[in-house]
């Protein structure tokens, strides 16, 4: 009775509170998607598309479609939002302008949907068949605006940002005739058939609205092209003709890649491969996969100073192998019928993860790569999930989500918050698995076989086949019983577990650490004019002393130290990459601390540093003499 009496008192006086107290209050009203949802049949008839991509100076694309519809009345017509390959919703939606459509020469009125701001209404009068769209996107002339995709020299067309599609179908039953015009005396290259060049005009035959968003161009001044073999060629494009100066064993290796992939799949799903790759400095970055062709930069000296830019060859073993693995096989999540649709990311530890692994795999076995600097790569990852403290709360699967949550942006603390650790974590998983066949069945089974059976299947299909997890699980027991949806699971999906380092040691190798750099860390400090003391006192900086990161639980850490910051001196000296590397080395050896002046704002605060512990990179080396399990892995199968 005393504990009813109670909560009656408590009603009470929470009804009498101005918490409580009468005011307006509104009910939500119920969110109504009014916006066709796609069904698997066909529009009356094909788009046409026409994109005039000659205004560089400006970088604007002028865009006019013609796109059939079936009814009179409220039509959808939507930009792609959800792009496969981006694992997120990255459509430029703020990029389009201008919009205008007009049917029988009178113009329409639309409205743009207050839930989908990626979709547009228009009411269709009666007897209109069709409606003629025009716009321009306006592409980013600054990198604060986003990616730079036209420069005076080259551009990268990607269709997505230049088309609109009608709201209702499949997008692989949306029929399109896609055309471009181009510069004068520029070449354009893309996945599509049936291309009639007319002048600096290219007409594309019929194809789906799916495969045209697959089949991205590079357009350029500066061109040229190599066959590699089995109808895929290496595309290339140069910000000066210098840049295309590659030697015969530079092409060979690249032939070699293609041979290696086809061994390792056993089969094809394309009826032909473009490499579409640019040497730029002006050009924004992207690496990016589909199922015909690559979409890749590197940077201009990527065949003339070949032998220092080895650590950055393994984005185009990367991209083809997406062909079977990510584009032939998807994980059923990533596979939509539109662009409209969410995609649903967390086995992109299969699709990017052990692409990852074998993109190394592969540049090692066809030479693209040196076996030191694949192994220096493995080294490099290895070393940073050692360190890792974020493994400690999430999950390599939920990392996947990450290009959804945090849209690819630079974070203060990566090492706690995690970033997209299922590529390079997955990588080292992968190995673990691979290394476990071959344990288990005495070298008689590897993941080898794996891709075969799971990717190599119809050959000559270039269509997609989606799995989930239960689909990777019954391949690998296939090929050898055992319990991988646990081994799978525990190491993918459940967080706190123990530093992915199973596949090294069963391959023979272990984490190992010196005080230079290995060839690899060479090459990434010196592309990316930066220093990596992570694993001394736990800090990466760029040249002038500025610090990019800190390494959560690390010395500078716990000293307060932050990323932004700036060293201006060590010991009193003006800092230099030279000056802190000798600071370190020497405070190993005479153990006295030293002392970092660091700016943050206008603030100047002067840090003691007690670490005795000297510089440290990461190496790979064999616990053992002999050849190792990981070396026979590296070795070429041609």
């Amino acid at each position: 009775m005393r504990k009813i009496l109670f909560a009656l008192a408590v009603l009470s006086f929470c009804a009498n509170t101005p918490l409580n107290a009468q005011k307006s209050a509104p009910t939500p009203k119920p969110i109504i998607d009014a916006i066709p949802a796609s069904q698997d049949r066909s529009p009356p008839g094909p788009m046409t598309l026409l994109v005039d991509a000659t205004d560089t100076q400006r970088a604007i694309f002028r865009v006019k479609q013609n796109i059939p519809i079936e009814k009179e009345g409220t039509n959808y017509l939507l930009y792609p939002k959800w792009l496969p390959g981006k694992h997120a919703p990255r459509g430029a939606i703020d990029a389009l302008s201008g919009l205008k459509i007009t049917a029988k020469g009178k113009q329409l009125p639309w409205v743009r949907d207050p839930i989908d701001v990626y979709a547009f209404k228009v009411d269709v009068p009666r007897g209109v068949k069709s409606l003629d769209v025009e716009f321009q996107f306006l592409s980013p002339i600054q990198s604060r605006e986003g990616r730079i995709v036209v420069t005076p020299k080259m551009m990268n067309i990607q269709w997505e940002q230049v088309a609109l599609y009608p709201a209702g179908y499949y997008t692989r039953n949306i029929g399109v005739k896609p055309s471009i015009i181009l510069p004068n005396e520029w070449t354009g290259v893309a996945a599509l058939d049936g291309a009639v060049k007319t002048g600096n005009r290219i007409d594309y035959g019929l194809t789906s609205f799916e495969t045209l968003i697959d089949s991205p161009m590079f357009a350029g001044q500066h061109f040229r092209k190599w066959d590699l073999g089995n109808n895929v060629t290496l595309n290339v494009f140069g910000d000066e003709a210098k840049n295309l100066q590659a030697k015969p064993e530079h092409i060979a290796a690249h032939k070699a890649l293609v041979d290696e992939a086809l061994i390792l799949f056993g089969s094809k799903h394309f009826d032909r491969y473009e490499f579409l790759l640019a040497l730029t400095s002006e050009l924004g970055g992207i690496g990016l996969e589909h199922h015909r062709s690559s979409e890749n930069t590197r940077s201009r000296d990527y065949f003339t100073n070949y032998d220092d830019n080895a650590a950055s060859r393994g984005l185009l073993p990367h991209e083809i192998i997406h062909s079977w693995n990510g584009k032939f096989r998807r994980p059923e999540g990533l596979w939509t019928p539109d662009y409209r649709t969410p995609m649903q990311d967390n086995l992109l530890w299969l699709y990017e993860g052990q692409t990852s692994y074998w993109d190394l795999v592969l540049g090692a076995r066809s030479g693209l790569q040196s076996k030191d600097i694949v192994l220096g790569e493995w080294a490099r990852h290895a070393a940073y999930y050692s360190n890792q403290a974020g493994r400690q709360w999430r999950s390599v699967e939920d990392t996947t989500h990450d290009p959804i949550i945090a849209a690819r942006k630079p974070k203060p603390f990566p090492s706690w918050q995690r970033r997209e650790d299922y590529y390079s974590e997955g990588s080292l998983i992968w190995m673990a698995v691979d290394m476990t066949l071959r344990t288990e069945t005495n070298g008689t089974k590897s993941l080898d076989d794996f891709a075969k059976a799971f990717f190599g299947i119809n050959d000559g299909d270039w269509g997609t086949i989606t799995y989930n997890f239960d689909t990777i699980v019954n391949t690998l027991n296939d090929i050898h019983p055992y319990d991988w949806a646990g081994f799978l699971d525990k190491r993918f999906r459940q967080s706190g577990q123990p530093s992915p380092f199973e596949g090294l040691k069963l391959g023979g190798y272990q984490l190992v650490w010196k005080e230079k750099p290995s060839a690899y860390e060479k090459q990434i400090m010196a592309n990316r004019k930066s220093l990596s003391l992570s694993y001394s006192v736990g800090i990466s900086l760029t040249t002038n002393g500025r610090i990019t990161s800190v390494l959560w639980d690390s010395i500078a850490f716990d000293k307060g130290i932050v990323g932004g910051s700036e060293i201006i001196a060590v010991n009193g000296k003006a800092y230099s990459h030279s000056l802190i590397q000798e600071t370190i080395s020497n405070a190993k050896a005479d153990k006295k601390p030293f002392t970092l002046l660091i700016k943050r704002g206008e603030l100047y605060t002067s840090y003691k540093i007690d670490y005795y512990g000297g510089l440290r990179f990461p190496y790979l080396e064999p616990k053992s003499a002999g050849e190792q399990p990981l070396d026979r892995l590296l070795k070429p199968r041609r």
